[in-house]
């Protein structure tokens, strides 16, 4: 395993504040750096793992430590979110308003471009999942950029 820059250790915190930490170091890692994140909670396994599917963050092995901690080594994403063809910013309007405004914008776009979607609704990640799955369009990335802001960069089909 890779050396970690950073070692965090969580264990005795329950869900999901190891993943709330561990997002908060790698925010202010370089790109590239080890992250090495350690936790008791039996649910950290499955948090980590769907985090980093809407990242571009890598778990790059784990590992058993003593008593029930487990070992996940993270390594920051590399990578910039895609460049946008538009930017809908509708912070403040509940769900179903934000997939409804993306949806009608997306409509005038070009197939392959990409719309850069933020909203402050806490449903808004479970909405764009699951429309993005009927739609056929594709998400290209997602990642919350503060506290309840929530961005999503959609590639039209």
């Amino acid at each position: 395993m890779e050396k970690p820059t950073v070692t965090l250790d969580l264990s005795g915190l329950s869900c999901p504040a190891p993943l709330l930490g561990a997002k908060r170091v790698l925010d202010d890692l370089d790109a590239g750096q080890v992250l090495l994140l350690v936790s008791d909670c039996p649910g950290t396994p499955d948090d980590i793992s769907a985090w980093v599917k809407v990242t571009d963050h890598e778990l790059i092995g784990t590992e058993r430590g003593e008593g029930k901690r487990t070992l996940f080594y993270l390594r920051k994403g590399h990578s910039a979110p895609p460049k946008a063809a538009a930017v809908l910013d509708i912070r403040g309007v509940s769900c179903p308003g934000p997939i409804l405004e993306a949806k009608k914008l997306l409509e005038g776009m070009k197939s392959g471009e990409v719309l850069h979607l933020i909203s402050s609704c806490p449903g808004t990640p479970a909405d764009v999942r699951a429309w993005v799955k009927t739609t056929g369009h594709v998400l290209v990335a997602a990642r919350e950029s503060g506290r309840d802001v929530y961005e999503f960069f959609l590639r039209k089909r």
